[in-house]
Order: structure tokens, then sequence, then C-alpha cells
């Protein structure tokens, strides 16, 4: 019997540093994306976010260097072929502002809820606690956590 293929729903704090990163744990948990190791999971929010975090980035880098994370964000999302997750209305992200608590967050809690993927990872646990993974039913972690996790389960 074939296991089924993890999901992972990465924040996007992972892509973007999975993306401008030589090397690291945000790379390695891109690569098992696009590997199709795993699945991802990617938020509309989050897809956003990465755009906005490029954008910022992309004084810092210089044009040439945005254009290649650019054609690398595109090449990855082709070889992902990611699940993709709506953005939640307003009047639902402000009905469960209790879930987390930044409320900048909220959007991204209710599509690791609508997709229910197996990991939530992000680089952000001081937003994503533990106590957020308890209430939703989902497991949150660091990539270094989750690489552990793997480890320990080997």
């Amino acid at each position: 019997m074939k296991a089924r293929t993890p999901k992972l729903l990465l924040d996007s704090n992972v892509l973007t540093d999975g993306l401008v990163s030589r090397f690291g744990q945000s790379k390695a948990v891109l690569a098992l994306c696009a590997a199709k190791t795993c699945r991802l999971v990617l938020p509309e929010i989050n897809r956003i976010e990465v755009e906005r975090n490029l954008i910022k980035l992309s004084e810092r880098l210089g044009a040439d260097q945005t254009k290649k994370i650019i054609a690398d964000l595109k090449g990855f999302l082709r070889l992902a072929r990611p699940i993709t997750v709506p953005l939640a209305d307003e009047k639902r992200v402000n009905a469960n502002r209790g879930l987390i608590r930044h409320f900048s967050d909220v959007p991204v809690v209710l599509a690791a809820i609508d997709s229910q993927p197996d990991w939530l990872i992000t680089k952000n646990r001081g937003h994503f606690t533990d106590e957020v993974s308890d209430r939703i039913g989902i497991r949150i972690a660091s990539p270094q956590e989750f690489f552990q996790a793997l480890i320990d389960n080997f």
C-alpha cells in the first residue's frame, strides 16, 4: 500500500527564506515540495505576502537578483503544483480573531483549518505557538522542528 504524501502549509516567511537562501532548512522544505515528496499547500494570503516580501527585498538585492528569485518562485510553483487555498472573507477573519494572538495571522490559520495540512511550517513560532496548534488541531513547527520530527520518526 502506498503511503499518502504529507501536506505542508508553508508560512510566507519559510517560502521567502527558501527562495532567497542558497542553503538551509527552509530551502530543504521547498525542495521536498518541488520533488513532490511532500505536497505544498499555498494559501493565497501567503502568495501575496511572498510577493510583498520580494518587493521589499528587491531594494537590497538589486534588479538582477530579484528577477532570478522571481523566476525561481515561478519554477518552484510549476514543479510543486500547490494546493491553493483562497482568501478567507473579512467577516470570517474578524469572527475568528481568537484563534491566534496576532490578527494578521488569522487568515493563515483559517487557510490551515480549511486545507487540513499535516504540518504548518513557520519561522514565527512566537505567533504560531503550541497553543494555536492545539486549538486548531494541526501540527505547527519551525523548519528545524519539522526535520527533527522526521529524524525522530525515521
